[in-house]
């Protein structure tokens, strides 16, 4: 079994999943995959190839929806290669939260 991303993202604003909001995957400055979320706000697998251990990137892009925030980086540390990563996004008009969700 291999790593694998995913993330949801909830528009906090009106209460609902953020739909078709840009999310991008990096390792270093390379970027491994760019996906937008589902009707329900999420995207399952971000990375869509075999990860390695070591520092991964997402970069939220909100757009209008986002308010205060163009852009939200987001740095995580996949330390082993058998486990899911679920990384998920609460938005507001001039707020943001995210964790280690399961």
């Amino acid at each position: 079994m291999s790593a694998s991303i995913s993330t949801h993202v909830l528009d906090t604003r009106r209460g609902t999943p953020a739909r078709g909001l840009r999310v991008e995957l990096f390792r270093r400055n390379v970027r491994l995959s760019a996906q937008v979320t589902d009707a329900d706000g999420r995207i399952a697998d971000l990375a869509r190839t075999p990860l390695r251990p070591g520092v991964y990137r997402l970069v939220f892009r909100p757009g209008r929806r986002g308010g205060f925030f163009s852009r939200i980086e987001v740095e995580f540390v996949v330390a082993d290669a058998r486990r899911h990563y679920h990384i998920p996004l609460l938005l507001a008009p001039y707020a943001c939260m995210t964790y280690r969700g399961s």
